[in-house]
């Protein structure tokens, strides 16, 4: 935990950026088999934790294909290098001094609630580094992320370009208005705290498509929601689980 705490503190005083320029992107090769058990025992510990709390999330499982990708996909890699020694924990890890990498099982969670098809396009909020979109991009047919700090952005696809992952569009802009003109969307995860789901949101979710966000007061905690539009436009929703997210940032319309 010392260790944890001090790399936090140099973390936060330094203030380095989790840049694709990075070199080390992927692990020394003499550490490969080590991160790989690393990764695998990641998305076991996942599973683990869902599992163990289906009485108040009502969701029983991860589908294989999520804890396949979470094996998959190097988290390291999308953390600054001070922090990569922590990549392979279940835990938040900061990649600028405002902007976190969120925790794996709770992003877990909210990608199996969206229950994701091959054949789906999913637009997502907030791509901060890009592992969200790597983790949806082996899930879906495509994947439109929008991230309203342009150099993030501009950082993430890059990255994302480098390590390979197709399949995936970035924008730099703000997430309350959607991607309209590629839309609509089978699925929309929304990863920052809302009072109430934008309207330009709904409007871009297809008939039969899920929608997953952290809504309550921005101030307060959130319940992390699943709403569905069905076939003839009307809005169902499901309350999950208590959250806390940090507030959908704004760009024109604050």
């Amino acid at each position: 935990m010392y260790r944890f705490v001090a790399a936090l503190l140099c973390f936060i005083v330094t203030l380095p950026t989790c840049s694709s320029a990075d070199s080390d992107l992927r692990p020394h090769p003499d550490d490969q088999q080590e991160e790989t058990a690393m990764r695998a025992n990641l998305a076991k510990d996942i599973r683990m934790r869902v599992r163990a709390t289906a009485s108040e999330t009502g969701v029983a499982d991860l589908d294989d294909s999520i804890v396949a990708a979470i094996a998959e996909i190097p988290r390291h890699a999308f953390v600054p290098p001070p922090l990569r020694p922590f990549a392979y924990l279940d835990i938040p890890l900061p990649i600028t001094r405002d902007q976190n990498i969120a925790q794996p099982s709770l992003m877990a969670l909210m990608t199996q609630l969206a229950q994701i098809g091959k054949d789906d396009v999913v637009f997502e909020t907030g791509t901060d580094s890009g592992y969200h979109a790597a983790i949806l991009a082996r899930l879906a047919r495509k994947v439109y992320s929008v991230e309203i700090i342009a150099p993030l952005a501009a950082q993430a696809k890059e990255r994302l370009k480098r390590l390979g992952y197709d399949g995936i569009e970035i924008q730099a802009s703000d997430g309350f208005y959607g991607w309209a003109e590629k839309g609509p969307f089978d699925v929309i995860i929304i990863k920052e705290a809302v009072q109430d789901v934008p309207p330009p949101l709904l409007n871009q979710l297809k008939p039969g498509g899920r929608l997953v966000a952290p809504i309550g007061p921005l101030d307060q905690g959130q319940t992390l929601k699943l709403i569905t539009k069905d076939r003839n436009g009307r809005i169902h929703e499901r309350g999950v689980l208590p959250v806390r997210f940090s507030p959908l940032q704004g760009g024109e319309r604050i």
